[in-house]
């Protein structure tokens, strides 16, 4: 997940601060000082992290692009200068640009907002924007929220007696982000709870059997809320992790997933201290922690290369009914690397592999379900009942659909005894349809249609014909009416039967 801090370059952030027992520093230098932490921690722990560096005043600069360089970034952040006024609205609009370009628009990102709180003065300030965010065009509407998945972190360089002091006009919008402000004098303690919330690395155990391997999984899994539960909790990804059965890569095919993150082995000596993750980056110098780490024994190197040279997937329980997959993905000829993907939670999150607890060794079944040539496979599992992408689904759209389907029914009217069969079949389609959108109105109408069919047959037609426009209109009105017997939806219009088809007079009543 990548990370974009924005760093308050204004006069504002020069004020002085008194720390006791220590000499004077300016807001700026405590701003620096902490990122500094945080840019050492991330080079230690979240190395894979893409971050940069943006300055803002009235105007804002990208100091730094997207770079895994921190050496570069903190060089930037020592050489800052000091500017103008606070202008929050301009830098949060470059921020999104600048994410917007690199990134697009479905990638989640962070954001680090380091300011002292001034809010800035006249037009441009915070103040201004929120009293002016309902007058707005569209094309100058307030950057937040971000039109991409974000976490805003705000890092408040004051004390909470200043903060007090500040006043907003009440929010017109809804901000759909997490916002976190922490007002601490002391910078240290605001980096460590920074750190602890979005910078944690995410330490887990992977396990096969009686083989186990410490990970880290990065980026860390965000918690999963499922919508269609009537109290939604978030769900966690657990700290152990156990591989449930192996299966090949065209039975899986390209399943949905929410989230994918590398998992890299964590290296550990004989006394039990880790020693570092195995090197990721073909540019990464040999330092003679990754070489230990390189020649000691890992099952998570063993069942990176077991998937890539037999071409299957690991499935991995990551919580109580909730399951992902671990695969091997090439990002060149010569590179690969172990990967997590995590799947809808519950029991069935990939339908043409039924209930994953349900799911076995090939070897206990009664005969190969590979074929004794690996020609066939189980999968995919046919579902019990029907899908409704599989069946003739009635579209109206358009006026010329619902017109071709009432005059389908009017030709076979015109046609009956002979057309019966036919006759009953499309207008039970067409009573379903209307059922399905509340398209009442579409049965009176068509009742009233063979109603008048009824009244316009020839001499010459068959007695039977009149009986079976009669029933049908009837069995239409009852329809519309929302009667629950005859208005239901499996419920279908059978033919009548009558002395001319075969049945007794009294099954004309």
């Amino acid at each position: 997940m990548p990370t974009v801090v924005l760093m308050d370059s204004s006069l504002s952030m020069t004020r002085p601060v008194s720390v006791e027992g220590s000499e004077e520093f300016q807001r700026k230098n405590l701003a620096v000082h902490g990122l500094t932490m945080l840019f050492e921690h991330m080079a230690t722990n979240y190395r894979l992290e893409f971050t940069s560096l943006v300055t803002f005043s009235s105007l804002w600069e990208l100091m730094v692009p997207f770079t895994r360089d921190y050496n570069t970034l903190q060089e930037a952040l020592n050489n800052l200068e000091d500017y103008d006024k606070t202008c929050l609205e301009a830098a949060l609009q470059g921020v999104s640009n600048i994410v917007q370009q690199e990134w697009g628009t479905s990638c989640p990102c962070q954001v680090v907002l380091v300011t002292d709180g001034a809010l800035g003065i006249g037009r441009g300030s915070l103040r201004h924007s929120l009293q002016t965010v309902k007058q707005r065009v569209e094309d100058k509407k307030f950057p937040l929220p971000f039109p991409f998945p974000s976490k805003l972190y705000v890092m408040c360089i004051a004390n909470a007696e200043e903060v007090l002091y500040i006043t907003l006009p009440p929010p017109c919008f809804t901000l759909e982000i997490y916002i976190y402000i922490y007002i601490y004098i002391y910078i240290y303690t605001i980096e460590i709870i920074l750190i602890d919330q979005a910078y944690s690395p995410f330490h887990a155990v992977l396990r096969c059997g009686n083989l186990t391997s410490d990970v880290q999984v990065f980026p860390r899994p965000e918690p999963v809320t499922i919508d269609e539960e009537v109290d939604p909790m978030p769900r966690t990804v657990q700290t152990d992790l156990e591989i449930v059965g192996f299966i090949e890569i065209g039975d899986i095919s390209s399943p949905p997933v929410l989230s994918r993150h590398l998992v890299l082995p964590i290296a550990v000596n004989k006394e039990g201290d880790e020693i570092g993750t195995g090197a990721t980056d073909d540019t990464e110098e040999e330092t003679p922690t990754n070489q230990m780490a390189g020649k000691s024994p890992n099952f998570c190197v063993l069942l990176h290369g077991s998937l890539k040279v037999e071409g299957m997937v690991a499935l991995v329980q990551l919580g109580p009914d909730w399951f992902g997959m671990l695969y091997s993905q090439a990002d060149s000829k010569k590179k690969s690397n172990l990967m997590m993907s995590l799947f809808e939670p519950g029991s069935e999150p990939l339908p043409w592999l039924g209930r994953i607890s349900q799911l076995g060794p090939a070897s206990d079944a009664a005969e190969n379900p590979y074929g004794e040539d690996d020609s066939k496979s189980p999968f995919p599992i046919q579902p019990k009942n029907k899908r409704s992408y599989a069946q003739n689904v009635t579209v109206w759209i358009k006026a010329s659909g619902l017109q071709t389907d009432v005059q389908k029914i009017l030709r076979n009217a015109r046609k009956l005894p002979e057309k019966t069969q036919t006759f009953y079949k499309e207008l039970n389609r067409l009573r379903k349809a209307a059922l399905a959108f509340g398209f009442w109105e579409l049965l009176k109408s068509v009742a009233e249609l063979l109603e008048r069919e009824c009244t316009l047959l020839p001499d010459s037609a068959h007695p039977d014909a009149a009986f079976q426009l009669s029933h049908a209109a009837q069995q239409l009105k009852l329809a519309s009416s929302g009667d629950s017997k005859y208005a239901a939806y499996e419920h279908n219009i059978t033919p009548m039967l009558t002395d001319f088809s075969g049945g007794g007079g009294a099954d004309r009543i």
